[in-house]
């Protein structure tokens, strides 16, 4: 029987750096690895690629959404049959995963397989703001079977405490630690209690408060200026991310909220030059990066 873990969480909470934590707790174990991202150009999957483990991606779309539904159940089917040990899903961050009990509780496609439940990471720096302006952070709260408090670093004690008491508000009885850098201790796995809720909506459909869009970015910059290119418009965003060629060499940027990261990148880039915004209503994002174009006309930037 393969045992399989969700790992959900809004955009920026850490989920890639958690799964790299989460993979070392089966030692000696087959492990596979399903990641999901909601934009069309696919990042996660090079950033995990060293671990050492089977890995396949579904991009462009969440894997509960109807539009991703039919791809994420192939996948699955596809990688019990190489008979792992655990399957690890990372679920896009503007996913709702609500009808997840629905979809692997489904015996005559998954019948060698065991739901162990939902792991849900929290932006301590950013929890507020995101809960307040993307529904799908109460819809990944509502099917957690473990809360990770994450980052805890960059916030204070008592913003930790009252994200804490709101978490334990609409997931009562389920366990929650605080955490950073996406460690955990194994034996919070043997405290999760999966109960592997169903949506009584069925298939999801896109939500159209969340966007997104590509920039795609030529000559012209350098790492400098491209970072404060960058910081003009990620505070209206959720997450920038993707690699670019700078100066003869690949560099990752991953932008959280205004939190602008770009540095040197040796692995595999997919799809170099072209980025991925992800924003919802309410955040001028689109207005925002055309004045930052209009501050960089040297440069080569277009948005598709």
């Amino acid at each position: 029987m393969t045992r399989l873990y969700l790992v959900t969480g809004f955009l920026g909470a850490g989920k890639t750096t958690f799964l790299k934590n989460l993979v070392r707790c089966f030692p000696g174990q087959r492990v596979a690895l399903i990641i999901n991202e909601f934009g069309r150009e696919g990042v996660d999957g090079a950033l995990l690629s060293d671990l050492g483990v089977t890995l396949s991606e579904i991009d462009n779309g969440s894997i509960f959404c109807a539009c991703r539904l039919e791809q994420f159940e192939d996948t699955l089917q596809g990688t019990l049959e190489q008979e792992p040990d655990v399957i690890l899903v990372e679920a896009s961050g503007l996913s709702d995963p609500t009808s997840v009990g629905r979809i692997l509780g489904q015996r005559e496609k998954f019948a060698n397989l065991y739901y162990a439940g939902a792991i849900c990471l929290v932006d301590a720096a950013r929890f507020h703001k995101v809960y307040a302006t993307a529904r799908v952070c109460k819809l990944q709260l509502a099917v957690a079977d473990l809360i990770l408090i994450n980052k805890t670093d960059l916030a204070t004690t008592a913003q930790i405490a009252r994200i804490r008491e709101e978490v334990e508000a609409q997931r009562p009885g389920r366990p929650v630690y605080e955490t950073s850098f996406g460690a955990l201790d194994p034996a919070w796995l043997f405290s999760m209690s999966p109960s592997g809720p169903g949506s009584p909506s069925g298939i999801h459909t896109r939500d159209i408060t969340l966007q997104k869009l590509t920039l795609s970015v030529g000559r012209g910059f350098t790492p400098a200026s491209l970072e404060k290119f960058l910081a003009m418009f990620a505070e209206d965003t959720y997450r920038i991310k993707g690699f670019v060629p700078l100066s003869g060499q690949i560099y990752l940027a991953d932008c959280v909220g205004p939190l602008v990261r770009l540095e040197p990148w040796q692995g595999d880039a997919v799809n170099p030059g072209r980025l991925t915004v992800l924003f919802g209503n309410g955040l001028p994002a689109r207005k925002s990066i055309e004045t930052a174009i209009s501050w960089y006309p040297e440069c080569e930037v277009t948005v598709e």
